[in-house]
């Protein structure tokens, strides 16, 4: 198939599943966002980001291309709910098994829990992220997870 298009496998794959997540995703209520730059130290591969609120309870759109995950990060005080809005990811907490995720899931992760999220290799991800509000609620951002942690995951 790739070769009636100049594209590579690869390439061709990564753009049809694109065109798949954009068209399911786009059935949705939230817009992708911009390229999430502020953040992209903390992230491996590209994510996008739109806020949905900020005052009272911080709302934000993450959407992860394949293969895409943020760092190992601690939510000090408040915690976070994600609510999963399109394609396949993942979630891990330090020390456990990783869950995997899908449209409609949520994660209740506690204050002082260590954990990452993100997308699995082959599909877009995209949850709201909800910071549960609470006085001298921070992040702490950690190291990244490895590719061979990550590529253990199946």
């Amino acid at each position: 198939m790739a070769k009636n298009t100049g594209l590579s496998d690869d390439k061709l794959t990564y753009a049809v599943r694109y065109a798949q997540f954009i068209t399911e995703y786009n059935m949705g209520v939230f817009k992708r966002g911009a390229e999430n730059t502020a953040y992209a130290k903390y992230f491996i591969g590209t994510s996008y980001l739109d806020m949905l609120s900020t005052q009272g309870v911080t709302i934000g759109n993450v959407v992860f291309e394949p293969g895409c995950r943020n760092n190992w990060h601690i939510h000090h005080k408040g915690g976070q709910i994600l609510l999963v809005t399109g394609g396949n990811g993942w979630y891990q907490e330090w020390g456990k098994p990783a869950r995997k995720l899908k449209a409609g899931d949520v994660v209740n992760i506690p204050a002082g829990i260590k954990h990452w999220h993100g997308a699995a290799y082959d599909s877009f991800f995209a949850h709201l992220a909800v910071e549960v509000p609470a006085e001298g609620a921070k992040n702490e951002w950690l190291e990244p997870v490895s590719d061979k942690e990550y590529n253990k995951l199946k």
